[in-house]
C-alpha cells in the first residue's frame, strides 16, 4: 500500500475515534463512527485476496446496519423527548435499539457472527486494530449511555459472550480466530459490570488492549498465523516466545499476571451488588478461555512439533522485535503490584 494512503487512512482512524469520544451530540458520534469504518476497510482489503474482500465486504454491511441502529435509535429519542444529547436516552425503545447497535459494533453475543471472520481476512496488524482501537468509540458509548440501559439485557449478553467465546474458541486451530473468540470473551466481562462501575469497564478495556496488541505483534513479528506455525517459530525467537507464553497466561486471568487484575475486581464488584450468581456463572466460563490460552501457550514455548511439518525451521528472523513490543510485554504481565494504584484512580 501507498505510505501516503497508509498515513491518511490512519490519521481518519484518529480523526474518527477522537471526534466519536469526545462529542456529546448523536450526529457528532455516528460521523466519528462512520469516519472510522471507511478509514479501516481499505486496510482490510490492502491485500488483494478472496478472503480479504469477503471480510471487507462483510465489515462494511455489519458496521452500516449498526450505525443505521444507532441514528435510528438518536432519531426516535430526539423525537420523543427533544435531546440529541448522548447523555439523555431516555426513551426505552431508543435504549434497546442503541444497546443492540453497540453490541454489533463490539461484536457482542448475539451479533458476533461477524468478528471471526473478518479478523481472519485481516492482516495481523489490521486484526489488532479491530479488536483493539475500533472498540473505543463504541465502549464510550456505552459508557455515557450506561445509566440508561436495561441490566438484565446486559447481562444476558455478557454471559452468552463469555460462554460463546469460550465455547467456539476450543476447537480453533487459526491465531486469528482464537483471538477473536478471546475478544468476544472479554467484551462479555466488560459488559457485566458496565451498569455498576463504568470506570472499571474503561480500565479492563485498556489492560486488554495492552495484553491483545503484545500477543497480536508477537505474532507478527514470527509470522505465527496458525498453530503449527507458532510450533515452529521458537527456533526463530526463543526469548520471545517464552515472552508470549507469559502474555497469553497474562490474558487468560492467571495470578500474579496482569490480566488477573480485572477479573479479581469484576467478580469483587459484581458481589458488592449481589450479583454473585452472575460473578459465578461468569468465572467459571472463564476457564474455558483459559483451555486454548493453555494451549497457545504450550505450543508456543513448551512443546516441540510432535510430527514432521511442512515448514522449514528458521534459524532467524527477517523481524526484529521491537522497543514497543518489550514494553508491551513488561505492561501485560507485570502490572498486578501497581493494583493500589490503579484502585485509587477508578
Amino acid at each position: 500500500m501507498n505510505p501516503y494512503a497508509k498515513l491518511t487512512f490512519s490519521l481518519s482512524l484518529i480523526l474518527g475515534t477522537t471526534i466519536t469520544i469526545s462529542s456529546n451530540h448523536w450526529m457528532m458520534a455516528w460521523t466519528g463512527l462512520e469516519i472510522n469504518t471507511l478509514a479501516i476497510i481499505p486496510l482490510i482489503s490492502k491485500h488483494h485476496h478472496p478472503r480479504a474482500i469477503e471480510a471487507a465486504i462483510k465489515y462494511f454491511l455489519v458496521q452500516a446496519a449498526a450505525s443505521t441502529l444507532l441514528l435510528f435509535s438518536s432519531t426516535i429519542n430526539a423525537w420523543h423527548t427533544g435531546q440529541w444529547d448522548i447523555t439523555q436516552l431516555t426513551h426505552p425503545t431508543s435504549s434497546l435499539l442503541m444497546t443492540m447497535a453497540i453490541a454489533m459494533k463490539l461484536g457482542l453475543v448475539p451479533f458476533h457472527f461477524w468478528f471471526p471472520e473478518v479478523l481472519q481476512g485481516s492482516p495481523l496488524t489490521t486484526a489488532m486494530l479491530l479488536s483493539t482501537v475500533m472498540k473505543f468509540p463504541p465502549i464510550t458509548i456505552l459508557l455515557l449511555t450506561s445509566h440508561s440501559l436495561n441490566p438484565t439485557l446486559l447481562t444476558m449478553m455478557a454471559i452468552t459472550s463469555a460462554a460463546l467465546g469460550g465455547w467456539m474458541g476450543l476447537n480453533q486451530t487459526q491465531t486469528r480466530k482464537i483471538l477473536a473468540f478471546s475478544s468476544i470473551s472479554h467484551m462479555g466481562w466488560m459488559t457485566i459490570i458496565l451498569i455498576y462501575n463504568p470506570k472499571l469497564t474503561l480500565m479492563t478495556f485498556y489492560l486488554y488492549c495492552i495484553m491483545t496488541a503484545t500477543i497480536f505483534m508477537a505474532l507478527n513479528s514470527t509470522n505465527s498465523l496458525k498453530l503449527s506455525t507458532i510450533m515452529t517459530s521458537w527456533t526463530k525467537t526463543p526469548a520471545l516466545n517464552a515472552s508470549l507464553m507469559m502474555a497469553l497466561l497474562s490474558l487468560a486471568g492467571l495470578p500474579p499476571l496482569t490480566g488477573f487484575l480485572p477479573k479479581w475486581l469484576i467478580i469483587q464488584e459484581l458481589s458488592k451488588h449481589d450479583m454473585t450468581t452472575s460473578a459465578t456463572i461468569i468465572a467459571i466460563l472463564s476457564l474455558l478461555s483459559l483451555f486454548f490460552y493453555l494451549r497457545l501457550a504450550y505450543y508456543s514455548t513448551i512443546t516441540l512439533p510432535p510430527n514432521p511439518t511442512n515448514q522449514m525451521k528458521q534459524w532467524y528472523t527477517n523481524k526484529p522485535t521491537s522497543t514497543l513490543v518489550a514494553t508491551l510485554i513488561s505492561l501485560s504481565t507485570l502490572l498486578l503490584p501497581a493494583s493500589p494504584m490503579i484502585l485509587a484512580s477508578i
